[in-house]
């Protein structure tokens, strides 16, 4: 009985894996999913010393391969499935379940994927065969842990480079400031500082690698900006040449920063939330110097157990108490962190949905909307009585930025978000006063171009409303950009073909971000390409449509996020 039971579950494995092959090449699963594409990008843990645990059930491995597969999986797959493998955008990949699955099994669903968005590592080219055996065998090994990074770790890696008595007492350069622009160069670890006025870049300074924001102070002066390696660059814009003044290193993988707002708190702390060790750390403002570490491990919201990895997402300062609004991912709890006190820290937690994500704030600054992208949710966040206002129903794999504000002509004030997952634009209201009927809930839903939608952008000036597609599978749609004209959104979109603008030449050319000027009359565009290839920015006249700048400069290397001053500075979107 149990040899019969033996062999019909491994029957079972292969048909089903047959089943992927066939299901893989018929839908030509070549080109990854967009969410996958997004979650996957390498992670910074890949250099990390971890300690090797070989579970005697997996398939052997030596100590080589054992540490060229960590490598592997930290690049390619931590950013779906976790650092320890508990699972996020991808399934859980603990030794209980690959272990019941097998080598071979597992070896089919690396090389070929799956439509349920698993990337297709073998036949996309990314893993020789051999690479992809490896995996299999490695994802059967108990998941290493990467070290911890408490307050000592951190205080090694903290440098003041230019005192605070010592900077200038007043700006000392004639660049209006808060049209400046600071753009991600994602792969060469720096950030090119634009003026808005000329298009001239004012510097490039080397921050850490691929920077995923940036934010900043509450006075305009100084910029923050955040690399993937935990790695925080505090930029003082009065300089005659804008030059890093502090930094320091908060964990050893991250993605937000931000500082108090606050009446009576601007520019006093800066807070930054890490992907390892889950943690958040409060800082001084205008010298970094880490004050306070907190841990985010914890119970999910749904089910209720104990998860050790709960990565802080985005976080934003809220401007009707003193306190930062922190996003965990894996938990789906929001905390409000009141940092009046921090010897005596209070927080308010906040249960909403995993995977908390990316959002922003509606157009009066007191609600804020952030996407739970794997429940296709936005959850909304009234930060003047620190509760949960609503759960909203979206389209799939939410993915906002800080969203886009907007009067619908028929609705009222709304505010919107794009999907990775699909070809929707939800437009949600925002208004519980004047249009009670239509608040918090969506109540238009636009098509765009297509899934793989990073970034939607609009201004109060301005009666367009950007969507990129920057993850879509198609050339024709990641090199373009929808936009619609607000005041009349059942006209549908109009394309307009950014990368063809650029001039480039060969290259993936995907274009993202849409973000506006200080003046509301420009919108610029990453054209963002390989490191090998060339990359631009292309400026568009926001009143009518047509192009109006190309940045180029053969420093300006895979371009991607951009942050215009004031618009950061004031949470205009």
């Amino acid at each position: 009985m149990n040899t019969t039971k033996k062999w019909a579950g491994a029957l079972t494995m292969t048909a089903l894996a047959l089943a992927v092959v066939n299901v893989a090449a018929q839908q030509q699963t070549s080109t990854k999913s967009a969410d996958a594409q997004y979650q996957a990008a390498g992670s910074p843990l890949s250099g990390e010393q971890m300690h090797q645990n070989i579970n005697p059930k997996a398939p052997p491995m030596t100590e080589k391969e054992f540490d060229e597969a960590r490598k592997i999986y930290f690049e390619r797959c931590a950013g779906c499935h976790g650092v320890l493998r508990k699972g996020a955008t991808g399934k859980p990949l603990t030794t209980d379940k690959t272990l019941a699955n097998g080598t071979e099994y597992l070896k089919t669903f690396i090389k070929y994927g799956s439509p349920g968005g698993m990337p297709n590592f073998g036949t996309a080219g990314d893993l020789t065969d051999p690479q992809v055996d490896l995996m299999a065998r490695y994802v059967q090994q108990e998941p290493p842990t990467p070290p911890e990074f408490g307050m000592k770790e951190v205080e090694a890696t903290w440098k003041v480079v230019v005192p605070v008595d010592k900077r200038p007492k007043k700006q000392e350069n004639k660049f209006d400031i808060s049209n400046l622009f600071s753009v991600t160069l994602r792969d060469t670890g720096e950030v090119a500082i634009i003026d808005g006025a000329s298009k001239k870049i004012v510097a490039i300074l080397p921050t850490g690698y691929a920077v995923h924001i940036s934010r900043l102070s509450a006075s305009g002066r100084y910029l923050y900006v955040i690399g993937r390696d935990g790695k925080i660059n505090l930029i003082d814009l009065w300089m005659e040449k804008p030059d890093t003044v502090a930094e320091i290193r908060i964990g050893l993988e991250a993605r937000s920063v931000e500082t108090s707002k606050y009446k009576g708190y601007e520019d006093k702390y800066a807070i930054a939330g890490a992907y390892w060790p889950p943690q958040y750390i409060i800082m001084d403002g205008d010298t970094l110097k880490p004050l306070k570490i907190v841990s985010t491990r914890g119970v999910t919201v749904d089910p209720q157990e104990y998860h050790p990895e709960p990565r802080v997402a985005s976080i934003v300062a809220s401007h009707y108490h003193p306190e930062f609004v922190v996003n965990s991912k894996e938990t789906g709890k929001i905390s409000m962190v009141n940092y009046s006190d921090l010897n005596n820290l209070k927080t308010t937690v906040i249960d909403s949905a995993r995977y908390l994500h990316d959002g922003g704030f509606d157009k009066s600054g007191r609600y804020f909307l952030v996407a739970a992208n794997a429940s296709n949710k936005i959850a909304v966040v009234d930060t003047k009585e620190d509760k949960l206002t609503a759960m909203i129903d979206v389209g799939k794999t939410p993915h906002p930025g800080r969203g886009a504000n907007f009067t619908d002509p028929k609705f009222g004030p709304v505010w919107a978000t794009g999907h990775l997952g699909d070809e929707s634009i939800s437009l949600i209201g925002t208004d519980p006063e004047k249009h009670p009927k239509e608040a918090w809930k969506v109540v238009r839903t636009l098509k765009g171009q297509g899934g793989g939608s990073l970034f939607i952008k609009t201004h109060p000036k301005s009666h367009n409303l950007w969507v990129d597609t920057t993850l879509n599978p198609d050339a024709k749609i990641s090199q373009s950009i929808a936009v619609f004209d607000i005041n009349n959104l059942d006209k549908g979109y109009e394309v307009l073909p950014i990368a063809e603008w650029a001039g480039l030449g060969d290259g993936a050319k995907r274009v993202v971000q849409p973000e506006y000027n200080k003046a509301g009359d420009e919108v610029w565009f990453s054209v963002w390409s390989a490191k090998d290839k060339e990359s631009a920015i292309v400026v568009v006249d926001d009143k009518t449509r047509k192009l109006k700048a190309v940045i180029k400069d053969a420093k300006l290397i895979t371009p991607t996020g951009k942050f215009n001053v004031y618009n950061t500075q004031h949470d205009v979107y």
